[in-house]
């Protein structure tokens, strides 16, 4: 099953190199990755809206989110999992960004990004597809950047949205009950 995956992996990685490859588009991902670095953007974005009465638990919600795509994505599934990077697989990759040390599955940018983006769509439900789009440009350019497999994104995705359903409930929760 794995020789499967990692076959249709390859061809999509391969599809994207073919199709959307130009030194526009280098320029472009780099810098969406880098936003993506660490949580970085969401972090930002989470101490803004802390910083306001009105979306103080939006703020605090995230943070949870965050917390637990990196204390459980990173800290422990990566290790437990210990998929290489797919340009340590693959011969004639050159990257044009600094190569990740860490495990490959599942992509901490991308896991980081749909947690923030199912935070803040549940809250700001006007904007939630503008939300999502911006956590899949972060997710296409780890993919474009030849630093995950597509299969360690939909990890990421699905791992993201679930760390953000958590961090709405437990926040709703202890909300809920401060309230009664």
């Amino acid at each position: 099953m794995w020789e499967y995956i990692n076959f249709i992996d390859l061809r999509i990685l391969e599809i994207i190199r073919t199709y959307f490859s130009s030194s526009f588009m280098d320029s472009i991902m780099v810098l969406i990755t880098k936003l993506g670095d660490r949580g970085l953007i969401w972090i930002i974005i989470s101490v803004i809206l802390l910083v306001s009465k009105k979306y103080k638990r939006i703020g605090i919600t995230m943070i949870v989110a965050l917390l637990l795509t990196s204390i459980i994505g990173e800290g422990i599934i990566k290790n437990i999992i210990q998929r290489p990077r797919v340009f340590n697989s693959i011969n004639d990759i050159e990257l044009i960004i600094k190569a990740p040390s860490s495990y490959s599955f599942p992509s901490g940018h991308t896991a980081s990004s749909f947690a923030a983006a199912m935070v803040l769509g549940y809250y700001i439900k006007e904007y939630k597809y503008l939300f999502y789009f911006l956590a899949f440009l972060v997710a296409f350019s780890r993919l474009y950047l030849w630093v995950h497999y597509p299969s360690d994104i939909v990890g990421g995705m699905i791992f993201g949205i679930i760390c953000g359903y958590i961090a709405i409930k437990i926040i709703n929760n202890i909300v809920t009950k401060k309230n009664s």
